[in-house]
């Protein structure tokens, strides 16, 4: 499924204090979800035997691949959006450099679409995992309520 790209036009009219805010807040959710990779990392870890004994060995991989590649894209929009910050300068020297601030707001906007992108993929991955280890926790909870009896 191809996505399109809508409304970014108003990127063109967003002051350099404002995309400077925007990439303020583009690395502090990406680090945060940095640190959220290695909570899943770890519960993963933590759940994998009970998994494995549900029969979920091929999810439980695909979850793993998942995380992984989401932990790269991560790391590859943190380097983005840091360089992009770095480079702000370009929009606040003084000097008309028309080119150059066109090809920063392009990049600006590039990165609003990749991070939204992101953002849907990872709330999404976040949910599916979420689901698994909350079925995991039920079937344990219930194994240990009929070992009881």
């Amino acid at each position: 499924m191809k996505t399109t790209r809508t409304h970014l036009r108003y990127v063109e009219w967003l002051s350099p204090e404002e995309m400077h805010n925007a990439s303020k807040e583009w690395l502090s959710e990406l680090n945060f979800i940095k640190d959220e990779h290695l909570f899943f990392e770890d519960l993963v870890t933590q759940f994998t035997s009970q998994l494995i004994a549900f029969g979920n060995f091929s999810s439980i991989k695909e979850i793993i691949d998942t995380v992984n590649r989401s932990q790269k894209q991560n790391n590859t929009l943190i380097e983005a959006v840091k360089l992009h910050e770095n480079e702000l300068q370009t929009m606040v020297d003084g000097i008309n450099q028309i080119k150059e601030e066109k090809a920063y707001v392009r990049e600006h906007s590039d990165l609003i679409f990749a991070i939204t992108e992101f953002l849907k993929d990872y709330k999404s991955l976040k949910s599916q995992l979420f689901d698994i280890i909350k079925t995991v926790k039920k079937e344990d909870k219930n194994r240990h309520l009929l070992d009881r009896k």
